[in-house]
């Protein structure tokens, strides 16, 4: 067995913009995330990312529970750590042992308000998180009567661990569709088939555009666009192919100024836009010497601004998708979802019943179909 070690990210997420509420702030409060770990290692650090914020965020104590006990996260030697307006930071190293398949909690404590808007949201079997009235971040079981369930993931953006260097990291960088379930019905695929030396890493934030971004309020949450995103999230530790699945807002989001003010049809892009946006994907990626797979775009019939020249637009990206030689492979998820004798639409099944996301079992169909090559 190679005893060479190298630090490789077991799990991570995108950093995107929080809706604007009034609640927005809050004070008193410990966040908290069980992580799985899909492979075993010495050491741990944590990255904090307050990349969406616009002002400073100070966690006043970070730790995380492995076996049994709880350890300090220090920053510079420090419990305590500031973060600025779009700035990261990334814990000491922690010294622990970490086995394979296992949870590593993460607990976080804001004494003061604090702004939440680095913040994304995900779903999937393995996700869950808390958060809880006052310090609990070396309280075991915390009280059900102080504490409520969220899928909303602030600030951690990524868990690393030193281990062994065959032990690598696959990227899934995309919307929506990506930040729901199909990566984490991946993790559990390689659990299946035994390859435990691949942790899946999801870099995806809901209603993001490859080509645009908004800049009102009311849509602000919907994200970054590609060029602001790809650079800050798909270099990940460890990683060396990335799974990019990516575009079909940049389709759906256009509907007029007179329909809605702030979509208006000259954000509509062309294929050809599209296009060279993924080229500039491909061209990054390749930068940091990954392998790059790209999946196409799903169906949208029944989708409510559904329109042919939408699904035009989608057949031809497609197309690109499926015939291009830039690129190490396509993953057709659209052929593996849509009905073959009516491919503009999901199969029933597959149909989560808004006709542009999949159902659970579409999800678990988009995992199957990913080639065993990527994840060895």
């Amino acid at each position: 067995m190679n005893t060479a070690m190298h630090w490789a990210s077991v799990w991570g997420n995108a950093i995107s913009i929080g809706e604007n509420r009034p609640e927005s702030y809050n004070k008193n409060l410990t966040i908290r995330y069980p992580i799985y770990s899909q492979f075993a290692g010495k050491a741990l650090r944590l990255t904090f990312d307050n990349y969406c914020g616009t002002e400073s965020v100070t966690f006043n104590k970070v730790t995380v529970y492995i076996g049994g006990r709880f350890y300090p996260v220090t920053f510079g030697g420090k419990r305590e750590v500031t973060i600025a307006a779009e700035e990261n930071a990334v814990s000491d190293e922690l010294q622990c042992e970490v086995e394979a398949q296992t949870l590593i909690v993460v607990s976080f404590y804001f004494e003061d308000f604090t702004q939440l808007r680095s913040a994304v949201y995900t779903s999937g079997p393995l996700t869950e998180g808390i958060y809880a009235i006052g310090d609990q971040t070396e309280v075991e079981d915390i009280s059900q009567d102080i504490a409520r369930n969220t899928n909303i993931i602030y600030f951690l953006s990524n868990v690393s661990l030193l281990t062994s260097s065959e032990n690598r990291a696959v990227v899934c960088y995309g919307d929506s569709i990506t930040a729901q379930d199909w990566p984490e019905y991946l993790t559990l695929r390689c659990n299946r088939e035994d390859k435990l030396n691949t942790s899946v890493i999801r870099r995806a934030a809901s209603g993001t555009r490859m080509l645009r971004e908004y800049s009102c309020i009311t849509y602000e949450s919907y994200g970054l666009m590609g060029s602001k995103r790809f650079d800050h999230e798909v270099p990940t530790d460890g990683a060396d192919t990335v799974i990019i699945q990516h575009g079909i807002n940049d389709i759906i989001h256009p509907v007029g100024k007179e329909v809605n003010p702030f979509r208006p049809m000259s954000d509509l892009p062309t294929v050809e836009e599209l296009i060279d946006c993924m080229k500039f994907y491909i061209e990054k990626a390749r930068g940091y010497g990954y392998k790059v797979y790209v999946g196409t775009l799903l169906p949208i019939e029944g989708w409510r601004t559904y329109a042919p020249f939408r699904e035009q637009l989608r057949t031809e990206f497609n197309d690109w998708i499926r015939t291009t030689d830039l690129i190490d492979g396509c993953i057709d998820f659209d052929k593996a979802v849509c009905d073959p004798e009516r491919p503009s639409r999901f199969l029933p099944e597959y149909d989560s019943g808004d006709h542009l996301h999949p159902s659970k079992a579409g999800y678990k169909r988009m995992a199957d179909i990913v080639p065993d090559e990527i994840l060895k």
